[in-house]
């Protein structure tokens, strides 16, 4: 039998961008695989397993509530249209045809971001109006709080890597000010490793990607205060219809929780050891430069920066980049730098034998061959 790729006339892909949704994310455990299957083949009062798997994994989180979604721009949207409908039965069938005064979503200017699409999408689907605050590169309790009005229906903070990373407050300062206004908080924490720390500094909803760092099947988890988590729960027969989590979803993201929070996990400094024989030979090639880095939201990931000297390579690095995806191989980085000649390898997903092929490919493409 031929493979998939055969069979659909598809690339192979080398992943040294990291969990990313453009491709695919991540590759669950096999138990997360069979609860998949599991939940494929049986049927289910559904109101029932996502209360019954909401209380499930709240006790194994400590948390007040939880919640499985679609993805985490679902819980974005839910958690947005949660706070405004609330318990009205009205809104929850007519939020985009009546007149909602307080829907302003307040956040920080250097979190409206695009993560493969605009946070303020995210956030109009769910009947909200992005108000930011403070500035690009700057935004302090103060400045956070001077934006709230009395239309103000919840503050959204981002923590990802792909926002503004100083001169920001963090979770626990927005919960203060949130508080002080009486206002929820709402963190959208979709790649984030630590599953409760969000929620102990003080959302009331936060949300992750099941299929990010908990390597779940394509899901979303939403926890938090019960209040809010049972409003996020009702936009099913809301806006949530249209981004239904089917029952093999909310299976198999139970399950990948369960072991995500007893598996041991690849460290920072065991990704620096993956990566330090690819570093070296990189550091052979030239006009090629290469070094570990850290991530810049703060969590125990290292990976590869790679420096490219155009005026020796011959080759600008956009360019180059879009030719590392045309070999035989399609072999993705995160690009997010080349403007500056620099890309950075994740190397959570690639094996060994991969770094050495991405050695081997760089070294063509900077010499002037071809694949």
């Amino acid at each position: 039998m031929s493979s998939i790729y055969e069979k659909y006339n598809l690339k192979q892909v080398i992943n040294a961008s990291g969990r990313m949704t453009i491709l695919g994310v991540s590759t669950p455990r096999p138990e997360v695989v069979e609860a998949v299957n599991t939940g494929m083949n049986h049927y289910f009062e559904m109101k029932d397993l996502v209360n019954k798997t909401g209380e499930y994994i709240a006790k194994l989180l400590g948390v007040e509530g939880a919640t499985v979604v679609a993805c985490a721009s679902a819980g974005i949207a839910q958690s947005i249209a949660a706070v405004l409908v609330k318990d009205d039965d009205w809104l929850l069938e007519n939020l985009h045809v009546t007149p909602v005064e307080n829907n302003e979503i307040v956040l920080p200017k250097g979190h409206n971001v695009n993560f493969g699409a605009p946070v303020g999408t995210m956030v109009a689907l769910g009947g909200g109006k992005l108000v930011e605050a403070g500035y690009a590169n700057e935004c302090s309790p103060e400045q956070l709080a001077a934006a709230i009005t009395p239309r103000t229906a919840a503050i959204l903070y981002i923590k990802s890597h792909h926002c503004v990373q100083k001169s920001m407050l963090n979770v626990k300062q927005a919960a203060e000010v949130a508080r002080s206004h009486n206002l929820p908080l709402i963190v959208d924490a979709a790649a984030e490793e630590d599953l409760q720390r969000y929620y102990h500094d003080g959302g009331d909803l936060v949300i992750y990607s099941g299929a990010k760092a908990i390597e779940g099947p394509t899901s979303g988890l939403v926890i938090g205060k019960k209040q809010y988590v049972e409003w996020v729960k009702r936009q099913a027969y809301g806006i949530g219809r249209a981004m239904k989590v089917g029952k093999e979803g909310i299976l198999g993201l139970t399950c990948a929780i369960e072991h995500y929070l007893t598996a041991t996990k690849e460290s920072g400094q065991q990704m620096v050891d993956k990566m330090t024989p690819f570093i070296e030979s990189l550091n052979t090639l030239k006009g090629v430069s290469a070094r570990v880095v850290w991530d810049a939201a703060g969590r125990d990931i290292a990976r590869t920066e790679i420096k490219f000297d155009e005026a020796a390579t011959g080759i600008a690095t956009g360019d180059l980049v879009q030719a590392l995806k045309q070999g035989e191989y399609a072999i993705y980085f995160r690009g997010y730098k080349a403007n500056e000649g620099i890309i950075e390898a994740d190397v959570r997903s690639v094996s060994a034998q991969q770094l050495d092929i991405i050695y081997r490919r760089i070294k063509e493409l900077t010499a002037g061959e071809t694949a």
